[in-house]
C-alpha cells in the first residue's frame, strides 16, 4: 500500500510562502504517534527536499536526545529510501538514488517490503496522486490558515473518491484524518 503521511494547514498548504513549515512541529504525543507510524513502514520515497530535511535524523546525534528523539531516529534510520533528484550525486544513511520512474520506483519498493510505504515532497507525491498510485492520504491538519506556500495536492484532471477511514483530534488541536482510496470515479 502506498500512502501520503503530512503535516497540513488548514487551507491545504504543507508549507508557507517562505517556505516555513515551523507550525507542524508536532507536541510530544503528537511526536509518539508519528514514531509509531514511520515504525510500521517498510520504506519510504523521498523528494530532495524532505530528504535533506529528514536527513538530520540519521546524522545529527543531537537528535537522539531523550527517549523519543532516539527512538525516532532509530526507525527513521532503518527504513530504506529511494530518493528522487535531478541535484544529488549521492545520499547517505538508508538510501539510494531513484534510478527508475515514479512508477518505476514505487512498484519495486512495494514488491520488497511487506509493509506499507510512504511518499513524501510535495511535487513527488503530487506525481504518485496523479498517476493514480496512492491508496491512502493521512493528514495531519494543522489549526492555522497560512494563505498561499505549497500546496498538498496537486491539481487533478479527475475527481478521486476517498472513504475516512480513522479520525483523531490530538490535544494540540492537530487533527489526523486517514483517508482510503474507495477505487470510485468522482
Amino acid at each position: 500500500m502506498l500512502l501520503v503521511s503530512m503535516g497540513v494547514s488548514v487551507d491545504g498548504f504543507i508549507a508557507d510562502r517562505t517556505g516555513s513549515f515551523d507550525w507542524t512541529t508536532p507536541d510530544e504525543k503528537l511526536f509518539g504517534f508519528h514514531l509509531d507510524r514511520v515504525g510500521e513502514l517498510g520504506g519510504c520515497l523521498c523528494g530532495r527536499r524532505l530528504y535533506e530535511t529528514m536527513l538530520v535524523w540519521e546524522t545529527d546525534p543531537s537528535m537522539r536526545e531523550g527517549e523519543l528523539g532516539a527512538a525516532f531516529a532509530d526507525a527513521w534510520s532503518a527504513l530504506p529510501k529511494v530518493v528522487f533528484s535531478h541535484t544529488l550525486d549521492r545520499v547517505e544513511g538508508n538510501a539510494r538514488l531513484a534510478q527508475g520512474s515514479v512508477a518505476e520506483e514505487v512498484a519495486a519498493m512495494l514488491t520488497s517490503t511487506e509493509g506499507e510505504v510512504e511518499i513524501g515532497g510535495a511535487t513527488l507525491a503530487g506525481q504518485a496522486i496523479e498517476l493514480g498510485l496512492v491508496d491512502e492520504f493521512r493528514l495531519f491538519r494543522h489549526p492555522i490558515i497560512v494563505g498561499g506556500g505549497t500546496p498538498l495536492l496537486p491539481p487533478v484532471t479527475d475527481a478521486i473518491a476517498l472513504e475516512l477511514v480513522e479520525s483523531r483530534t490530538f490535544a494540540s488541536r492537530v487533527v489526523y484524518e486517514r483517508y482510503r482510496r474507495t477505487g470510485e470515479s468522482g
